[in-house]
């Protein structure tokens, strides 16, 4: 049985005086829903992401929306040089960084015997090392501070085992572990780091990198027949970055409905 989706809650300001980074924050995905919701949520933003027009349009949006326009940068997560001149900008535009949403991930289907090392290598730098990358980067900051919140985007993958998903999988199993290992480091500083594991979550650009017919296949898993909306994935990302997970060191939180 199919539920249609609910309506998205009303915001309660839980990331009230928060400053918030995120990276992939353009369009139509979990980083952009992820910026909206936390702007609804009280918090100043700085978004990035390797596309300027969309990046411009979801500044725009939340503009629009009544919210102070985020400050914006474009960055390709995978070069150092602009990993560093994210996090200092951001650092610069708002004083300090009290949070960090790693999102940038990239897909892709290929079968292990036909796979290249040049889409393995993409595919692990743009959704592994990135997370690696920023977290890096970040981490003086915050542990100057004695305070922040890193929340980092895994997948169900990361447990679960699909076809042609090798890369991927690979690169979110990473993300998870890289997540419980550098909270292990992190929480010594009063640095907070987590992570959420997607199911699945639509968005426009999902089609382009999904083979016909698999996300109707990958739908009818869900228990409520249905995939998630950006923004429920969203919301547990704003809740790990808040301070009502104070006590939420090291863990993946799946946001999922799929059932075993």
């Amino acid at each position: 049985m199919t539920r249609p989706a609910p309506i998205c809650p009303p915001a309660t300001g839980l990331l009230r005086g928060k400053t918030l980074l995120i990276t992939a924050a353009a369009g139509s995905g979990i980083g952009g829903a992820a910026a909206r919701r936390a702007a609804d949520e009280g918090a100043t933003l700085f978004i990035s992401d390797t596309h300027e027009r969309r990046l411009g349009e979801t500044a725009d949006a939340i503009a629009a929306a009544g919210h102070a326009r985020p400050h914006t940068q474009v960055c390709d997560v995978t070069d150092e040089a602009q990993v560093q001149a994210l996090v200092a900008s951001a650092i610069d535009a708002m004083g300090h960084v009290d949070i960090l949403f790693n999102n940038a991930g990239l897909g892709g289907a290929a079968s292990v015997t036909e796979m290249t090392d040049e889409q393995w290598s993409r595919v692990l730098d743009v959704s592994l090392t990135s997370v690696f990358r920023m977290t890096r980067a970040i981490l003086p900051h915050m542990y100057a501070r004695g305070a922040g919140a890193i929340v980092n985007n895994a997948s169900v993958l990361g447990w679960r085992a699909q076809k042609l998903q090798a890369h991927y999988a690979a690169a979110k199993a990473g993300v998870m572990a890289f997540t419980r290992c550098s909270a292990m480091e992190a929480a010594e500083h009063g640095v907070r780091i987590n992570a959420v594991s997607p199911s699945l979550a639509m968005h426009a650009s999902l089609n382009k990198v999904t083979p016909p017919g698999l996300l109707e296949e990958l739908t009818a898993r869900e228990a409520f027949g249905r995939f998630a909306e950006p923004w429920e994935v969203a919301n547990v990302m704003i809740f790990l970055g808040s301070d009502l997970a104070s006590y939420m060191v090291g863990e993946v939180v799946a946001v999922s409905s799929q059932q075993a």
